[in-house]
């Protein structure tokens, strides 16, 4: 449906509302502010809905047909319906518990869903001057502070062994020990929100197995990047985690760089 070019020209405009949601979030980040809890017994802060208020409407102008669904809409009951098989998804702070701790390991989470693949997406930590983004094989790019982009890629396993990247709040310890008792693992390092994603896609980091609950928010932007940068992210063993499934949840699943 999107031309290259198109592609590249939405991604630059989400790129930009990315970067304002992030300053927006910094500039509560550093007050003393309020946690409440949504019905789902999980953290929210103004942080959430105000980035989002932020984020969908620019999302509409951009796309008017196509509907933009959102964390905090979603919990509110105010989600949009999806009729057809172009959406986005957006997770305004992914990690809102890393910001509540302010450990600066939190996102925000903007993605394109075309045929239940994302098709594009954004992943900026705010907190930590980074952000990633692709749209497309071979377009993944990140950048630091203010510096221009760069390409990255993923990398094949080393023969020393992969680095395992993994939660600091989620997970089923003994399914990850289950997995990587057969093979030599070089290290393991933890990590909050869809940074894990992108750590794989910029070769600092080999795989991600999730074995604790995700929604599909939380990984269709880190998704789209490490698939621009050659990764991919499997469900079931040799099978793309797909979008747009009732309730917006996801299976356990393994993200990897190049095989």
């Amino acid at each position: 449906m999107f031309s290259e070019f198109e592609r590249r020209e939405l991604l630059k405009e989400i790129s930009e509302v990315a970067d304002r949601a992030g300053e927006l979030i910094l500039s509560i980040y550093e007050t003393d502010f309020e946690v409440r809890q949504k019905n789902d017994k999980t953290p929210v802060t103004k942080a959430d809905e105000l980035a989002e208020a932020l984020i969908l409407p620019v999302l509409k102008q951009l796309l008017p047909e196509v509907p933009a669904i959102g964390e905090e809409a979603v919990s509110q009951g105010r989600e949009e319906a999806v009729s057809g098989n172009l959406f986005w998804l957006v997770d305004p702070v992914d990690g809102t518990e890393e910001f509540i701790r302010r450990s600066g390991e939190f996102t925000v989470n903007i993605a394109l869903i075309q045929d239940q693949i994302p098709i594009l997406g954004i992943v900026g930590a705010p907190a930590l001057k980074r952000t990633f983004r692709a749209c497309g094989t071979g377009t993944a790019e990140r950048r630091s502070d203010a510096n221009a982009w760069e390409t990255i890629s993923a990398r094949t396993t080393p023969k020393a062994g992969p680095i395992v990247v993994s939660s600091r709040s989620h997970g089923d310890r003994q399914k990850l020990s289950a997995m990587v008792k057969d093979i030599t693992v070089q290290r393991h390092k933890i990590m909050g929100s869809s940074l894990k994603f992108c750590l794989i896609a910029e070769g600092s980091a080999d795989i991600y197995p999730r074995y604790g609950p995700t929604s599909e928010w939380d990984t269709a932007a880190g998704h789209a990047v490490l698939r621009g940068a050659g990764g991919c992210v499997w469900a079931t063993e040799e099978r793309e985690l797909l979008y747009g499934k009732a309730g917006w949840k996801n299976p356990e699943f393994l993200a990897r760089g190049l095989l």
